[in-house]
């Protein structure tokens, strides 16, 4: 199947609303059918749980059925934390969404035909890992590093790439201070927008990361 842009649906977890809705607004605007899957969306036929034992498999039947030349696959739902020590439950939910969702939907898309698949990861991930580094950030770290095996493992059927956004909409209900840039500038969701949709037709492009961050990853390098 085709990743060209314009030749095919996109399937984008998370869609319906701030980045994630950014991110579809962007590539429908670019000629891509898209399909916005959300925990909560009034779709119902795209309002999934990712966090779900089936989550991932049952949202990509719907999109499949729905759209047959599905060719794409934008990992964008997760799921934040701000607590340094949450709950195991909590634990758990946070690796399923942010780590294991989106690689079950990445080998999805390789078993039906093939593609481009974009992980939307941390530009706090980028730097060294640290002992005070909260779960949360663990399963960014472990996004990436996903990012680059399963680009590997993959290598002939489905692209692997991802995006490591900095402050650009924080999480709902965290007040986190968005940080000094090199640049003086915080990043808007088109210009994540616009990294994906590169990606996404970058046919020659895997395993790489776009940090999309006003240098903000490079204050955090050792």
């Amino acid at each position: 199947m085709t990743t060209d842009l314009g030749k095919g649906t996109a399937l984008v977890t998370g869609g319906a609303r701030r980045l994630g809705k950014a991110i579809a607004d962007a590539l429908r605007a670019r000629g891509w059918n898209v399909i916005a899957a959300s925990r909560t969306s009034s779709n119902a036929p795209f309002a999934v749980d990712l966090a779900e034992p089936d989550g991932p498999a049952r949202l990509f039947a719907a999109a499949r059925a729905a759209a047959p030349d599905l060719c794409a696959v934008v990992n964008n739902a997760g799921l934040f934390s701000h607590d340094a020590e949450p709950s195991p439950d909590v634990r758990a939910r946070l690796r399923v969404v942010n780590v294991d969702a989106p690689r079950a939907l990445t080998d999805l898309l390789a078993a039906y035909g093939g593609g481009a698949v974009v992980n939307i990861a941390d530009c706090r991930a980028l730097g060294t890992a640290r002992d005070d580094d909260t779960p949360y950030l663990r399963t960014k770290r472990e996004l990436l590093a996903a990012t680059r095996a399963d680009a590997l493992r993959l290598a002939g059927r489905v692209r692997v790439n991802a995006v490591a956004p900095g402050p650009v909409l924080p999480p709902e209900s965290c007040h986190e201070r968005a940080g000094a840039t090199p640049l003086g500038r915080h990043p808007a969701p088109s210009e994540v927008a616009d990294a994906v949709a590169y990606l996404l037709s970058a046919e020659s492009t895997t395993g790489a990361v776009i940090p999309v961050d006003g240098g903000q990853s490079l204050l955090s390098e050792p």
